[in-house]
């Protein structure tokens, strides 16, 4: 005490002053005459492998060297109070596993994240009052499993969410006792300057637990009404609109590119009809005609989407030629073929579609596929079974249909060989 110790700096002193005295177990080096600012050699404490206390306050040190404390393993008091630290580093504290009472005010610390790493496990008696953090997190306070006594006293706090757990532990734990914690004050955010801290209202910083799983209980039951009323509901009007905007998408681009058609006419049939489109209808209107068809078994680009085949043959022909029969309605894929042929149909405002009956269908018979009875209303169409022999006019119609201006203010043809009400 009130002596002229001082050290420029933290280099290894080659006669350690206590090297000889091993039995002691109490030190005090306090209060200095000296108002400089100094320093505690790496080795300073080299011999006092018995000291249980070391009070070093007041002697303006500005840091402490991890290896200080390497030769006093038994120690178990440390004050170093008043000094000039800022930061401290964990492996300080590696060597006195035994601490059990720390003093650390007035160091302008500007942290305690430093016990994380501390493994301060038998620590019960911490002071670290006046110093410059504001924010004491969880992890902190579990690091010190043995604390029972903590003196924060003359600290600002930040009045926040970040102490949000500080205030809830302050109130509700029974092991540590918080020394005046009834007077912490706020010093952050500005309007609560001056506030108590165990004052201030946090509950909208944590989450209630049964309130959070009721609401996601909700949404999933919500959601999985949902999805099954639309997947019974409402199946077929989702599948239509995205085919719908896939073709809209696509038309836009053909727009922008205003390329020629690269077919006279996409043909739409049911696999089952495929005799009569290879053995009646290809024959004729490629080989007697000179039509150029799309078929999907031929002109189909493999290993592309089949929905992008589909659109880019509806969209890279002037005209569809829908052949309609029972198998056909049937089928999930020809109903998005004409699906789309439909839409371009009302998008383009152009005579782009041909519908061809194989079979003689009731009108009662098409109710389910009201999309094809609204077409049949505003539109003819053309019947194989009422060909019957004169099956040249038939060909014939269909050619004129083949020829015929995609305007529909242009040139009118009578398709139909029977008309539906």
């Amino acid at each position: 005490m009130d002596n002229h110790i001082k050290y420029n700096t933290e280099a290894t002193l080659s006669n350690p002053p206590f090297s000889q005295l091993s039995r002691l177990e109490t030190l005090l080096i306090s209060g200095q005459r000296r108002r400089l600012k100094s320093h505690i050699p790496q080795n300073f404490l080299q011999g006092l492998t018995n000291l249980l206390v070391f009070h070093t306050r007041n002697i303006q040190l500005t840091s402490l060297h991890p290896y200080t404390f390497n030769y006093t393993p038994q120690l178990c008091t440390l004050d170093i109070s008043s000094n000039e630290l800022i930061d401290v580093s964990a492996h300080l504290f590696s060597p006195i596993q035994k601490l059990e009472s720390l003093y650390m005010s007035r160091t302008n610390l500007r942290s305690l994240d430093f016990f994380l790493h501390a493994n301060l496990t038998k620590l019960e008696f911490l002071q670290v009052r006046k110093n410059a953090f504001s924010v004491i997190s969880e992890d902190v306070v579990k690091s010190l499993p043995a604390l029972m006594y903590l003196d924060l006293q003359g600290n600002s706090f930040t009045c926040d969410c970040d102490n949000a757990w500080f205030l809830h532990w302050v109130e509700n734990n029974n092991q540590t006792q918080v020394a005046d914690a009834y007077n912490f004050e706020c010093n952050y955010p500005s309007d609560l300057k001056g506030m108590k801290l165990l004052n201030i209202d946090v509950r909208s910083c944590t989450v209630d637990m049964g309130f959070a799983c009721f609401i996601s209980t909700t949404c999933v039951v919500l959601l999985f009404l949902g999805v099954s009323f639309t997947y019974n509901f409402l199946k077929w009007q989702l599948v239509y609109a995205y085919y719908l905007s896939m073709a809209f998408l696509f038309n836009m681009k053909q727009k922008n590119k205003q390329a020629p058609s690269q077919y006279d006419a996409f043909v739409s049939y049911n696999i089952h009809d495929e005799p009569w489109v290879l053995g009646q209808l290809l024959p004729k209107l490629e080989g007697e005609q000179g039509w150029r068809l799309c078929l999907h078994h031929r002109d189909f680009e493999p290993g592309k989407p089949i929905i992008d085949n589909i659109t880019n043959a509806i969209y890279g022909s002037r005209k569809t030629i829908c052949v309609i029969s029972r198998r056909y309605l049937e089928s999930e894929w020809c109903s998005r073929e004409i699906q789309m042929a439909s839409f371009r149909l009302f998008d383009e405002q152009k005579d782009v579609l041909i519908l061809v009956f194989l079979e003689e269908i009731a009108a009662r018979q098409l109710s389910p596929y009201y999309r094809m009875r609204r077409l049949l209303k505003r539109r003819t169409y053309l019947s194989w079974p009422r060909a019957g022999e004169h099956t040249g006019l038939f060909w014939q119609k269909l050619h004129q249909a083949l020829q015929t201006r995609e305007d529909p203010a242009g040139e009118t043809l009578c398709l139909n060989l029977a008309e539906r009400p």
